[in-house]
């Protein structure tokens, strides 16, 4: 199980990476990762998580979502990586662990920093090679914001929509095309590992607020400024030191294993 983020700060945008035990490909069956999205719906109805984009990739997901009540968060992770996990080590008679011990959350602020991550989450399998645009994976958030569902909707289109800051929902979905394809054309489709290793990542007065919130956590983190954008990162120590604990970070350790055409995936 999960072990989640010990801070709670209402109101605050998570960019969540969880990744499968050892890197496995254990969500490389449509199946499974169909399940996984069932089961952030029924966190949605179960505990009012709020979900702004999401994709489903062969062996991580990613999330990201708005922190609206303590352990709300917490506990809709459990919940889907719980009941993902519990569902197919019982179909494949499976032991051991499924996902890796802890998820990494990285607080992001809402502004064009919030614009960019979406669009992060939304070409994460471009960048893996397995597809040339993200309409083409349908285990991601870029489908339903752009065609949005009539039944079991997960992403909170409203609410996105206001923090993106349009009037609206037709006048967003029509600048998130644009910034997807302005990043499929540039280079900004490529991995930035700010979005998935840092733990606040936004403008340098919104990363300083957040170092202060973290107090004696955060006393050993730097605040890095790369082109205008800010990332408070992680120490250069082991995740399993009490320290990283109090944060639950999750950084890669294991090698990269190669199935088919899922041998690429980034994060």
């Amino acid at each position: 199980m999960p072990r989640a983020n010990r801070h709670f700060v209402p109101g605050q945008l998570w960019h969540i990476t969880h990744r499968c035990h050892e890197k496995s490909f254990l969500l490389r069956f449509p199946h499974d990762r169909r399940r996984y999205r069932y089961w952030l719906f029924e966190a949605r109805k179960r505990f009012g998580l709020c979900v702004l984009n999401f994709v489903v990739t062969s062996n991580h997901v990613h999330l990201l979502v708005k922190d609206t009540g303590e352990d709300v968060i917490a506990r809709s992770l459990q919940l889907a990586a719980g009941r993902t996990a519990q569902e197919y080590n019982q179909r494949r008679s499976r032991n051991g662990a499924y996902w890796e011990d802890r998820y990494h959350a990285t607080a992001i602020e809402a502004d064009q920093h919030l614009h960019r991550c979406l669009v992060y989450i939304d070409l994460n399998m471009v960048r893996a090679g397995v597809v040339r645009h993200p309409q083409a994976w349908a285990y991601g958030g870029y489908v339903e914001i752009q065609q949005p569902r009539e039944r079991c909707r997960l992403i909170d289109l409203a609410q996105l929509r206001e923090l993106c800051g349009f009037t609206t929902v037709a006048d967003f979905q029509a600048a998130h095309r644009e910034w997807v394809m302005h990043a499929l054309t540039g280079n900004s489709a490529r991995r930035q590992t700010c979005w998935s290793q840092a733990v606040a990542v936004g403008s340098h007065a919104f990363v300083e607020k957040v170092k202060q919130d973290l107090a004696d956590v955060a006393r050993y983190r730097e605040i890095e400024d790369a082109d205008g954008t800010c990332a408070l990162r992680e120490p250069q120590i082991a995740y399993s030191t009490d320290l990283n604990a109090k944060i639950g970070g999750l950084r890669p350790k294991n090698a990269r294993k190669r199935l088919g055409m899922f041998a690429h995936t980034t994060t």
